[in-house]
């Protein structure tokens, strides 16, 4: 049997929508792993941005360099649920254009 594809997903979040946009990811297919669902491992760190003057920022100033505390949250998905999940982010996600990493997994069987 030929393992599916999977996606790593990267973001970064703020505190105040962590769960928000967790479960928004979840639910589209997100971090499931054999019998669980819902994974995902997430730590603190640092935003860095500078919104131009059209920009419209939940958090820091127009044309000015900012740095926000955030979350970066990683997880897993099949491959095929990868547009539902980038667009559950996108509608659950405070930020205009949130950064998002898209990154392709080897699966064990590509080390056989």
């Amino acid at each position: 049997m030929t393992p599916t594809p999977r996606i790593q997903i990267i973001i970064g979040v703020p505190q105040t929508h962590l769960y928000v946009v967790l479960d928004a990811m979840a639910e589209a297919g997100a971090g499931a792993l054999g019998e669980y669902t819902h994974c995902s491992y997430f730590s603190p760190g640092v935003g860095r941005f500078k919104p131009s003057a059209e920009a419209n920022p939940v958090l820091g100033d127009r044309e000015t360099v900012n740095e926000v505390p955030e979350v970066r949250v990683e997880t897993i998905c099949d491959r095929d649920k990868v547009k539902a999940v980038v667009a559950a982010i996108r509608r659950a996600h405070p930020y205009e254009e949130p950064m998002l990493y898209l990154l392709p997994l080897l699966s064990e069987a590509d080390f056989e």
